[in-house]
């Protein structure tokens, strides 16, 4: 199963030890590698690349740089 990239800018994930965050990714909009997912139709279009997320455009985030966000706060909310 995919991440799931929410209408409002956040993604749904869920990691291989089970535990699922949710990360706002509107901070990260403003940075030029996540410039272009602004573009909603493109932001949906995430995909799993089994240990990173990415988009067409080849902006990616690794699952380690979510999990680190998840435990800090620095990228998104940990639910």
């Amino acid at each position: 199963m995919g991440p799931g990239a929410d209408p409002d800018w956040t993604l749904e994930v869920a990691f291989t030890d089970g535990s699922r965050a949710t990360f706002d990714m509107k901070p990260l909009l403003s940075c030029e590698a996540f410039e272009e997912l602004h573009d909603l139709a493109l932001f949906r279009q995430v995909r799993n690349q089994g240990y990173f997320v990415e988009w067409p455009n080849g902006a990616d985030l690794s699952a380690d740089t979510l999990k680190l966000g998840a435990a800090s706060g620095s990228i998104g909310s940990g639910s």
